[in-house]
Formats: C-alpha cells, sequence, structure tokens
C-alpha cells in the first residue's frame, strides 16, 4: 500500500509542476507582448490593416480592341497587318506567298538557298555585318525560316526601332546584293547541310520530304524542300533573282507586325516598300520573263523508299532503326473539315518511347495505348497533319528495328484504319483539351502571333481571333471524328521508307490493311506475334 501512495504522490506533484510551468509560459508571452506594444518599431500600420488615405483601386480589364488585328491593302496591293501587344519589344516581318511547290519551272532548291542568303547585303547596308549592327542597335535578332508554300522574314526589337527594322526588311526582301561571293557561300552552306543530313540519326526532315514526294508525285506539294544534291551547282544568281521577280510581288506579301501602332507601321511600310522600288526592278533584266506557277495540289499516293543505313545515336544504347511514315490526303486549312482534322491529330499524337511526361505530353493518346505501350520493338510513333492552302497530308511516322518493319507498317496501317472505328467521349474531350490548351499556349509567345496574322492574312485577308478556334473545337463531336477518318481513308495511301527495307511489307499489303473493310481472317487482317525475334 505504501508503494501505491508514493506513485500517487509523485504524480500530484508532477502534475503541479506542469501547470506552473505553464503559468510561467503564459504570463511571459504577455509580458512579451505587452512590451511590443510598449515598444512601438514604425510609425507604419501593420500589414493586417489597409493603408489609409489611399485612392480606390481600379483594376485593369481586356478590351477587345486590345487584341484587334488591323489590316491595310495599299496602293500596289501590298497588305499591312498589325496587332498591339503589352510590352517594350515588337515582333515585325514579311510572309510571302513563295516556296518549293512554286518551283516547278526552276531547278529545285531556290527557296532551300534563299534561306541561307537572307539577312546579307543590301543596296542599303554593304555588308551582312553592318546590317546586324543596325539591328542590334534596337537589341533586335532575325530569322527567316520557310515551309512548302509560304517564305517568313522576321525580326524582334526594341518597338522604338520600328522605323529601322521595317527598313531592313525591305532592304533584305526586294533590295538584296545577292553578290557571286554570297551565292558561293550559301552553295557551301547547302551542301555541308545536306551532308550533314546524311550522317544525323534523326530522319524526320529526310522523311517529310519523301512522303510529300509519294503523296504529290511530281508536282507542286510533292516538290522537294531540301536541295537535291544535283542542283547544288545548277542554280546561280540569275535564276534566284528570275524567282524573287516573280514571286515576291506585291500581291503575294503581307507585312505583319505585333505590339506596334497600326498608323506608323502603314507609314514606314509604304515609304521603304512600296516607294523605294525593288532590285530587280533597277537592274537591266531583258531575260527575266513572268513564270508563276498557279496549278492546284494533285495527290497521287504511292511509295518512296531508299534503301540505306540509318546512323547511331552516339553513345546510346539504340539499336539501328528503320523508319516508315504512312499517309493518307487530308484537307486544307481553309476546309470546314480543318478543325476535326486536327482534333483527330491530338486523339493519334504520340511520340518517342522513351518521352517523358504524363497526359500534356500526349501519354493517353491513341498511338501510346495500342503501339508504344503494347509493343516493346516500336521505339517511335507520330502523328503528324500537315495543312496547305489546297491540300493536306496525314501520316504517321514509326521507327523500329528493321527486322521488325513488316509488323510495324501493318501495326500502323490498321490503326490508321481503327481511326474510323469508335470513339470514346474520355479520349475526345481529352484531345480537344489539350489543342485548345495548346493553342493559347503558343499564342502567349508575340513570334508565335506575329505568325499567326501574316500567315491568316496572307490566306484570307482577315486574321480570325483565337476565341473562334477555341468554339469550333468545342463543337467537334464524335461523328464528326468518324466522318473525316472515314473520307480519308477512301484514298490511297502514300508510303515513305528509310533504313534497311527487306522485312518492308508491299504498298498492296500496308493499302490492305488500311481498307475499311478487311476481315480478321484475311491474310492482311492476320495478328502481329508479339514475342518473334
Amino acid at each position: 500500500m505504501s508503494h501505491v501512495t508514493d506513485i500517487k504522490v509523485l504524480f500530484s506533484r508532477l502534475f503541479s509542476f506542469k501547470n506552473g510551468l505553464s503559468s510561467v509560459r503564459f504570463n511571459k508571452r504577455h509580458f512579451s507582448q505587452d512590451s511590443d506594444r510598449a515598444r512601438q518599431v514604425t510609425p507604419l500600420p501593420p500589414l493586417s490593416e489597409p493603408v489609409p488615405n489611399l485612392p480606390p483601386i481600379v483594376y485593369s480589364s481586356a478590351k477587345s480592341e486590345d487584341a484587334l488585328t488591323e489590316v491595310t491593302v495599299l496602293n500596289n496591293g501590298l497588305r499591312v497587318a498589325s496587332e498591339k501587344k503589352f510590352g517594350q519589344f515588337c515582333t515585325a516581318g514579311v510572309v510571302i506567298d513563295s516556296g518549293p511547290r512554286y518551283e516547278v519551272a526552276y531547278p529545285s532548291g531556290i527557296c532551300h538557298f534563299l534561306e541561307k542568303l537572307s539577312f546579307g547585303a543590301t543596296h542599303k547596308f554593304p555588308t551582312r555585318d553592318v546590317m546586324l549592327r543596325e539591328l542590334e542597335r534596337h537589341g533586335g535578332i532575325c530569322d527567316c525560316q520557310g515551309s512548302r508554300d509560304t517564305t517568313v522574314y522576321a525580326t524582334s526589337a526594341d518597338s522604338r526601332g520600328l522605323e529601322a527594322i521595317t527598313q531592313v526588311l525591305a532592304e533584305v526582301t526586294l533590295r538584296p546584293q545577292l553578290s557571286t561571293d554570297e551565292v558561293e557561300a550559301a552553295r557551301q552552306a547547302v551542301a555541308f547541310e545536306l551532308e550533314t543530313l546524311s550522317m544525323r540519326p534523326e530522319q524526320e526532315t529526310i522523311l517529310m520530304d519523301m512522303i510529300h514526294a509519294a503523296a504529290y508525285k511530281g508536282n507542286t506539294l510533292g516538290l522537294p524542300k531540301i536541295c537535291p544534291v544535283e542542283n547544288v551547282h545548277k542554280i546561280d544568281r540569275g535564276t534566284i533573282i528570275n524567282y524573287l521577280k516573280n514571286h515576291y510581288t506585291p500581291d503575294r506579301m503581307v507585312v505583319a507586325a505585333v505590339g506596334v501602332e497600326h498608323g506608323p507601321f502603314v507609314e514606314y511600310v509604304q515609304k521603304y516598300f512600296v516607294d523605294m522600288k525593288p532590285m530587280w526592278n533597277l537592274e537591266d533584266n531583258n531575260l527575266i520573263k513572268p513564270n508563276v506557277d498557279k496549278s492546284a495540289a494533285q495527290y497521287t499516293g504511292g511509295i518512296v523508299q531508299e534503301e540505306c543505313e540509318i546512323p547511331l545515336y552516339p553513345g546510346s544504347d539504340l539499336p539501328e532503326l528503320s523508319h516508315v511514315v504512312i499517309g493518307i490526303e487530308s484537307c486544307s486549312h481553309s476546309h470546314p473539315d480543318f478543325v476535326a482534322t486536327c482534333v483527330l491529330n491530338m486523339m493519334m499524337g504520340g511520340g518517342g518511347s522513351f518521352s517523358a511526361g504524363g497526359p500534356g505530353k500526349g501519354m493517353y493518346t491513341r498511338l501510346y495505348t495500342n503501339v508504344l505501350n503494347r509493343y516493346h520493338w516500336m521505339f517511335n510513333a507520330t502523328a503528324y497533319n500537315h495543312a496547305y492552302g489546297d491540300s493536306g497530308v496525314f501520316c504517321v511516322h514509326a521507327a523500329a528495328p528493321p527486322t521488325r518493319l513488316h509488323d510495324t507498317a501493318l501495326l500502323i496501317a490498321r490503326e490508321l484504319s481503327a481511326m474510323a472505328g469508335n470513339v470514346a467521349a474520355a479520349e475526345l474531350r481529352r484531345a480537344k483539351t489539350q489543342l485548345q490548351s495548346m493553342l493559347l499556349m503558343n499564342l502567349e509567345a508575340r513570334p508565335v502571333v506575329f505568325e499567326d496574322v501574316g500567315r491568316q492574312v496572307l490566306a484570307t485577308g482577315k486574321r480570325k481571333p483565337p476565341s473562334y478556334f477555341i468554339n469550333e473545337i468545342e463543337k467537334i463531336t464524335a461523328d464528326d471524328i468518324i466522318r473525316v477518318a472515314t473520307t480519308m481513308l477512301t484514298k490511297r495511301a502514300s508510303v515513305a521508307a528509310r533504313g534497311k527495307l527487306t522485312h518492308l511489307p508491299t504498298f498492296e499489303e500496308i493499302q490492305a490493311n488500311m481498307s475499311l473493310n478487311k476481315s480478321e481472317t484475311s491474310p492482311q487482317g492476320r495478328r502481329l506475334n508479339l514475342f518473334r525475334a
């Protein structure tokens, strides 16, 4: 009993000691707070209270005119487009209806040369360095890029130097010197790039040329974007000036800018693009005759293949790969089904087998879930939709070891055929949301807005706002996807292959596997062997 009594006494003392400490801490805290109040550090009020005597806060709000694209057509037919955008810098450039598709009457590769010759010596700027120093005075950079039907010259600089960069753009597009030394330097640059392409493991640049050559055999969009080796020494100054005279004309050009005032911009364009004449009007060019190809793209379908060894990635364990691209004709960017085709492209998605990321990187798209995640020997499966003014190509690029090329080609063909099947509500919603977010995120960048303004005005004479496309994407239904896919699958296939092609199936086999009425028991519908070496 005495032991129990001792324990009770001990607990009672501990309890009293604890209460004592609590009271001491409590009193100490109050003492500290009282001393802080007594010793005021600053006369300013605490951050927990509003600052007195301030005027009411007025929050900014978005205005419709802030995103309004203004378009002015000058007396010679040149279109000037601009859009205001917050910030000290602006992006301005020239978008021209010019590209490899118009080289029917010329040796292919002129536009490749023009990219290398861009922002060189002009009549105003005797050397490239002088012209670049003029841009650097305003913190400017410049670039020239071309697609199959468009060439873009662009600069980004301080808005206060708008007149100077407008003059630079006019000089490089309308009054380049194109001296013998410059043309020879461009020739060497093109030859070096061709040599480099053949030594790189990445094959997209070459394959995109090949799939277009298969889809539009010998016409317009099927002409090569990369200068053929045999044409490197055929293109000279006279050929280039002839091309410029016929294609760099006011009715084929749009001068666009983002982040500038429209009125002064129009005045500068009038001064440097209209009042001052192009160099081909100043020189004696009696031999130059108008020669502009106005033919529409003729989709043919077919196969283009090249047997070769694909270089390996240095320091990588990846095996040697063979590449195949299977495509079908889609619609132009002005067609009512263009938006539905873009949603279908997002739904197919795909990428490399080692692509990192979650749903935002397309990991739930069909080419991931149905192809890359199921077949370990597939190293790449990516969908592309190339849209132009009068046609388009929807294609899938796949890469696998040469021994698996037969299964790879048939697998992609069947996945294209499955586009006309059922469309789940979840995957459609995901594709639409991903396309909308991609559109809006890209338009956060000023250079992207510039290119969008220039291309739309060049194609239609006006620019549709992003909200229009967001609403059009939202309207797309599963029936629209199935209808568009079914229409595309009625066309003849286009196939491009590069690498070791011993196991590549015939064009007829690929076409049969893309047929909408193939049966599972037919030879072309046989199942793939997942574990075959």
